[in-house]
């Protein structure tokens, strides 16, 4: 039996941790799938729960270097560890540039007439002992970061940055420990502690602010947490008591006052409200709620007063499962981002390469060579290299993405789906419940010569009592507002996609389409023809036999969702083609579906062949999405490209699909398509520039321009730069959160 375990997990600072972590948990005997992010520093796996346990998945990561600071509920402490996290980068970042500061002026004590009174030597020991700090304090996690490696038999960007700095600063501590070394080899001796402390400092800056704007990435998370009320007013004994919302009970009566937030999921028992549920739906328009209504947990309560009964708490509440959801997601990682792993886990190695032969070069083969250029031009190339920018390109925006969706009622299932989305070529409609309302009323009772509609409704209303289909409701409110009463009913036999068998005051009855009866041989006594005439009309026909022949039939009319003729025509200016799959015949679906502008109609297909005409599609070289309710349809949204599910009620909906959409508003389709391909082309425009820059910064460091400009790149400036390429990555990905998805 497989099982999900989430740890957050703290000290990876490029991919390359991200390619060991994985790596060594995919060695476990037991991990099916192991996935690492980045930018949520968690890691996601999948595990035979016979074989082990979360405990020696956690132990794994300790084993290869990394702290495990909480488990996939701990969501408190792992918030505490990074706030601590954070606190410590600045303090050790302000201790940095003090020291910085102070080491500069040092270093340049010609530019300052009170220090030319310092002897050079004095000042060069002075220096050492201020740039200890900065190096190996300051410092201290790219050293940890690169033993760590090392232990693994491979490098990283700790790596990188660890050598560059340590290289520049024991060069400079042999220049003012040994300068007759230097002399003797006819070499300038030039010192560079303020390269060395300004590296370690600038490339912490590039992690503050790196670490800033991941927070601000995960805000969509913490604004969902924040809309959970504290508090619930339970009616108990006839008395009001505020409680913890944590002490709520399944079956709890609450009150609810204008203005106040839902504390949990349930069912209104009395009174009526107006529910803005815009924080589920992104849907701004305030939902009427009166007895029997469903409503939602942090949804607030705008105008009436009333009491509703308790039936989801904690993690059962639609908002933890949108929580869930979108951590899920955040956490999870885009097809594309391999490429930056796969490149990731070369590149360093690479980069000691360049940097090698950078300095033999400028050492042994240029014109005038010296060390102190031919080491600069080493820690320049080390330095710049540093892959932080492809490690974030593709999370980041992932997680801005599914962030943005879930605040405009779009749950997006994780970085697969989304990338999957905007490659779309097809997307197939269900009509019931989806492009339709869910709600039909009889409009027409035909019957047969000699037979009363009052005969013909009580014996669909009694095979139908006890059905839950929306065809069915509407025959039993007919019934009801006909004060008619449901016949007794005996073996009765539920036949998919066509209706129902049952046995009524010993007659064999049938309700259902007309395949059904043809199937059964049963006479349509001329109806048949009459059905035709009402399914070019857009209405359902549904027969009523008895004994072998028909002797009436209902007509029925679902009305289209306001939003499905826009949504039909959002997606075909797209580009992308719309179809439309139903169980109804074909005539009625054509009504419906030139009722909304839908050309392709797969008509007459039953609930278990919807996956079939999907695969069908697909075949043909069709990337296809198919929207429906989740619950019947579960099957084709498990088979489509990508599955939406409109109107999350069920957890069905959520688990079969790609996207859920949490409103009935059909232009969130679009909507979604849209996020995609906006989302992927942040993430292209980010790989390109991490790629592009790195491609550009490392000739330029080697010193590529020198010959022709006489350009050389120091290790100070190439700090700056790497600092801020990851930086602007993650600058370019909250570009998405301004993005409009109407």
């Amino acid at each position: 039996m497989f099982d999900k375990a989430t740890l957050n997990i703290s000290g990876m600072t490029c991919s390359a941790c991200v390619v060991r972590i994985e790596q060594g948990l995919k060695d476990l005997e037991g991990v099916e799938k192991a996935s690492v992010n980045f930018a949520t520093e968690k890691a996601t796996v999948e595990y035979d729960s016979s074989v082990l346990g979360p405990e020696s998945i956690a132990d794994k990561v300790k084993d290869l270097g990394y702290k495990v600071v909480g488990m996939e509920k701990s969501r408190g402490g792992v918030e505490a560890a990074r706030k601590r996290a954070l606190k410590e980068l600045k303090t050790r970042f302000s201790v940095g540039v003090i020291l910085s500061v102070v080491i500069f002026v040092g270093s340049m004590q010609h530019w300052f007439p009170y220090l030319r009174l310092i002897p050079r030597q004095t000042m060069l020991f002075f220096l050492f002992v201020l740039t200890a700090p900065v190096v190996f304090w300051v410092g201290s996690r790219f050293y940890v970061g690169a033993v760590k490696a090392a232990k693994q038999r491979t490098t990283d960007m700790n790596t990188l940055v660890a050598v560059g700095a340590f290289s520049a600063y024991l060069y400079s501590a042999l220049v003012t420990f040994v300068p007759q070394f230097f002399a003797s080899a006819g070499l300038a001796p030039h010192v560079y502690f303020d390269g060395a402390a300004m590296i370690i400092t600038l490339i912490l800056l590039g992690r503050l602010l790196e670490a800033r704007a991941k927070g601000k990435t995960s805000m969509a998370i913490k604004r969902l947490m924040e809309l959970k009320p504290k508090t619930a007013r339970v009616i108990k004994n006839s008395k009001e008591i505020d409680i913890p919302i944590e002490a709520v009970m399944k079956g709890d009566l609450i009150l609810v006052r204008p203005g106040e937030k839902i504390p949990t999921d349930g069912l209104v028992v009395s009174g009526s409200s107006s529910i803005d549920e815009s924080m589920l739906t992104g849907e701004s328009v305030p939902v009427v709620k009166k007895t029997g209504s469903e409503v939602f947990a942090a949804t607030l309560n705008k105008t009436g007063s009333f009491t509703f009964r308790a039936t989801k708490i904690g993690t059962e509440t639609a908002l933890a499962q949108i929580i869930r959801l979108v951590e899920e997601a955040q956490g999870s990682k885009a097809p594309i981002q391999r490429v930056a792993d796969k490149v990731a886990s070369i590149f360093v190695p690479v980069v000691f390469g360049i940097a090698a032969l950078t300095f033999m070069v400028w050492y042994f083969f240029v014109p005038e060579p010296t060390f102190s250029r031919a080491l600069l031009n080493f820690v320049s190339v080390l330095i710049i290299a540093c892959p932080c920018a492809m490690g974030l390109a593709t999370p980041t925006a992932v997680m801005v993405g599914t962030g943005l969706g879930a605040e405009n009622g779009i749950l997006i299932k994780g970085g697969e789906s989304l990338e999957r989305a905007c490659k779309l070529s097809t997307v197939v409609f269900d009509k019931t419940g989806t492009l339709t309302k869910g709600e039909p009323e009889v409009t027409d009772i035909l019957t047969s010569k000699g037979t009363e509609q009052e005969k013909v409704l009580r014996v669909a209303v009694s095979i139908e009592a006890v059905s839950e289909h929306p065809l069915a409701q509407a025959i039993v409110q007919k019934a009801r507002k006909e004060a008619l009463s449901p016949s007794e009913v005996t073996d009765f036999e539920a036949l998919s996609g066509l209706g129902a068998r049952a046995v009524i005051d010993g007659k064999t009855c049938f309700l259902g389409n007309l395949r059904l009866m043809e199937e059964e041989g049963i006479k349509l006594n001329g109806l048949d023809e009459k059905a035709e005439g009402l399914a070019s009309q857009g209405k359902t026909c549904v027969f009523v036999a008895e004994e072998g022949r028909v002797i009436g039939l209902l007509a029925l009319l679902d009305v289209p969702r306001a939003s499905a003729a826009k949504a039909v025509n959002d997606l075909k200016a797209m580009g992308l083609q719309v179809a439309m799959i139903t169980g109804d015949n074909k005539k009625t679906a054509s009504g419906v579906g030139n009722a909304l502008g839908i050309d392709r109609i797969l008509a007459e297909v039953l609930p278990g062949d919807k996956a079939e005409e999907i695969k069908r599609l697909q075949t043909r070289g069709q990337i296809v999405a198919m929207v429906g309710d989740g619950i019947n349809d579960a099957p084709a949204l498990t088979t489509a490209d990508i599955g939406i599910a409109v109107g999350a009620g069920t957890d069905v909906a959520m688990e079969a699909s790609d996207i859920t959409l949490i409103s009935d508003d059909l232009r969130s389709v679009s909507a979604a398509i849209k996020l995609s391909s906006q989302t992927m082309r942040i993430i292209k425009q980010n790989l390109f520039w991490a790629f592009f820059y790195n491609s550009l910064g490392i000739p330029i460091a080697a010193g590529v321009l020198y010959p022709f400009f006489g350009i050389l790149l120091n290790p100070v400036f190439a700090a700056a730069a790497m600092a801020m390429s990851s930086v602007s990555v993650v600058s370019n990905s909250l570009r998405l959160r301004g993005f409009k998805l109407g």
